[in-house]
């Protein structure tokens, strides 16, 4: 029997000795390259954490301690190891388990999370609430811990919340681990910094540096001679100054692989008071060769074969959004030299490879930091060039205020790119693109465009390039219907116009069409295809609206001045939305007869929208041609 299979709770892992956590770990991490080679999902960060979650769950006693995991695309083995081990093969799936902590899943699921540079904020406020409930106190006491990789730490929210940690809390039970799987250690270097941390965490050398301090406070050019002293040698060997600084006590590196190490520096941290900083050093993939050698490709995969690999597929794939982006940047930069690219470190997702590639001195990763990405875009569009930002729709809320405040509120020519709107699949609601109509277009100066298939999105971005001010082009994950591009595909689209994909067809044998219905639907986006094919079957006009703002008032008063039923169909929630942009927009208009049209407004509900695959979401929600052709014919029956 495997030891895994006897393992439901953290607490039965207090029970092992340290030879079998090591065997358990291994175990750990061929059950998760077995599991998401059958389900799909994050693989290389979570064969990197493997003994760090195994020493976290063994040190410190969860739940009741909090263990808080940054972006969470690494949890997989935290959820193994609190119970969920048999819920695996549900992952990512419709009404299975989460590919990031949820705390309505489990209890030791203290925070939810999935966007970057959170933990730290959150920790603090939970070692804050144990302060004032008292909960720092005594033997039981409650420890914090923030797992934060060296990706999400280049967030100017982890320094926010750094700097707030270190400032006079010396009496919080706070403990952040930098996951740093950008850097390997060799065995020497291993040894050394194992050596090190039991060293720098111990109670002896802890105790010896505060009796110092105090002793030496009374003789401050000593003290501070002292200090320095103390910072020069301990920074010959880490880096810790920049930590220190922030009022953090500094340990490590540390081998994250190597539980002889990383136990004892948990188990000494866990005895100290105030803000502590342990840097642990993992390697992405860890124990599966293939991922070690190309994480990004192992990054998040589909399901595959564990023994061959990642092949390439025989069948040809549609052309994705993201490649439709990628190929007109690549092609206007030929053209235009003041055009640059910014992405918020999602270069493969975004599809900027090849511009990286073709145009290195005009593309920019500013990493994960999307309020730079923004103010940056802003300080070059002052400067007359044209600055591109891809950026995903879930993370461009991120920079709301600088969308506003540093871009439209100057009436800034920078063109927003914004990818996998709408729903997004696996990743669920954390990553769901469905609020961006509502928070874009109530910004002055905004434009807001939505491509109904793929030459119409390459359009939209060469109007952008011809606008004034702000402009977005919002467009899915994934392919599209598979429209091929043509000479077209870089002519602009004239701002603020729809365009009438199928007119109603009135039999002229019928003597009185009058008692019909006339029908228009006013479809965006990735709505569009589906509508045409409900228009061709319950013979409705269906108009390609295009534009979300400048919504298209000409084209909208000829439809109500046509049409009794007007029907808004969007990939985006109904409040605040396109369709809401329609009727206020309708709202202004003076109807030339007294007879109102009546309207259905289609969209995602108010809630939040779980994980699954993107077909099964949307006929849940009624958005497929399905759900569309119900929901229009159950409206006109009652009428």
């Amino acid at each position: 029997m495997k030891l895994l299979d006897s393992i439901n709770s953290p607490s039965q892992l207090k029970n092992l000795n340290r030879h079998q956590l090591k065997k358990l770990s291994q175990e750990l991490r061929d059950f998760i390259l077995n599991s998401v080679s059958q389900t799909g999902g994050h693989l290389s960060s979570n064969l990197g954490t493997v003994e760090l979650t195994v020493a976290l769950h063994y040190v410190f006693e969860t739940p009741r301690d909090k263990v808080v995991w940054d972006v969470g695309h690494q949890s997989y083995a935290h959820k193994i190891l609190t119970g969920r081990k048999e819920m695996m093969s549900t992952l990512r799936k419709v009404d299975g388990l989460s590919g990031f902590p949820r705390r309505e899943e489990s209890e030791f699921d203290a925070f939810g999370t999935a966007h970057s540079s959170t933990s730290i904020s959150a920790v603090l406020g939970m070692a804050v609430a144990a302060k004032i409930t008292q909960e720092n106190i005594g033997n039981n006491r409650r420890r914090h811990i923030a797992v934060i990789g060296d990706g999400a730490m280049s967030a100017g929210m982890a320094f926010e919340a750094l700097n707030n940690a270190g400032n006079g809390n010396k009496d919080l039970d706070l403990l952040v681990i930098l996951n740093d799987n950008e850097m390997s250690i060799s065995p020497p270097v291993g040894a050394l910094s194992s050596y090190l941390a039991r060293l720098l965490t111990g109670r002896i050398y802890s105790s010896a540096r505060e009796f110092s301090k105090q002793f030496l406070s009374v003789m401050p050019p000593v003290l501070e001679m002292a200090k320095k002293l103390e910072g020069g040698a301990k920074g010959l060997l880490t880096p810790s100054t920049l930590f220190e600084e922030f009022g953090f006590n500094y340990f490590g590196p540390v081998n994250g692989h190597d539980l002889d190490a990383i136990i004892p520096a948990l188990q000494n941290l866990r005895e100290l008071k105030g803000p502590q900083f342990l840097h642990i050093v993992t390697r992405k993939g860890k124990g599966y060769d293939r991922a070690e050698k190309d994480p990004i490709l192992y990054h998040g995969p589909g399901v595959f074969d564990p023994s061959a690999g990642i092949l390439p597929t025989k069948k040809p794939k549609k052309i994705t959004y993201s490649q439709i982006f990628g190929d007109w940047l690549c092609s206007v930069a030929s053209k235009d030299s003041e055009i640059v690219g910014i992405t918020p470190a999602m270069r493969e997702g975004s599809g900027m490879l090849k511009f990286a590639n073709l145009f290195p001195d005009r593309y920019f990763d500013v990493g994960i930091a999307e309020q730079h990405a923004v103010t940056f875009a802003a300080g070059l569009a002052c400067e007359g060039l044209k600055p591109v930002v891809a950026i995903y729709s879930t993370f461009l809320q991120r920079a709301y205020d600088q969308l506003i405040h540093d871009v439209a509120l100057q009436k800034l020519h920078v063109i927003f790119a914004i990818d996998r709107a709408g729903l997004v699949g696996a990743d669920g609601a954390t990553h769901v693109g469905a609020y961006d109509f509502g928070y874009l277009r109530c910004i002055p100066n905004m434009t807001v465009m939505t491509p109904k298939d793929e030459l119409e999105c390459s359009r939209m971005l060469s109007t952008a390039l011809e606008c004034k001010g702000p402009v977005a082009v919002r467009y899915p994950r994934g392919s599209g219907p598979g429209v091929p591009l043509d000479d077209s595909a870089l002519i602009p689209i004239k701002i603020g116009t729809a365009e009438k994909c199928r007119e109603q067809i009135f039999d002229s044998e019928i003597a009185d069409n009058s008692k019909h219905h006339k029908i228009a639907i006013l479809a965006f986006g990735s709505m569009v295809q589906p509508c045409i094919k409900v228009g061709d079957v319950l013979n409705t006009s269906v108009i390609n609206m295009r534009f979300v703002k400048p919504i298209d008032s000409d084209m909208l008063r000829t439809v109500v001045e046509t049409h009794n039923v007007i029907v808004t169909v969007e990939e985006h929630v109904k409040m605040g939305g396109a369709g809401s942009a329609c009727l206020e927009a309708l709202s202004l208009i003076k109807y030339k007869n007294d007879c109102e049209p009546k309207f259905l407004h289609l969209g995602l509900p108010d809630k939040n929208i779980d994980h699954g695959d993107c077909e099964t979401l949307l006929k849940r929600e009624g958005l497929d041609f399905l759900g569309i052709k119900l929901s229009i014919e159950n409206f006109i029956r009652q009428l």
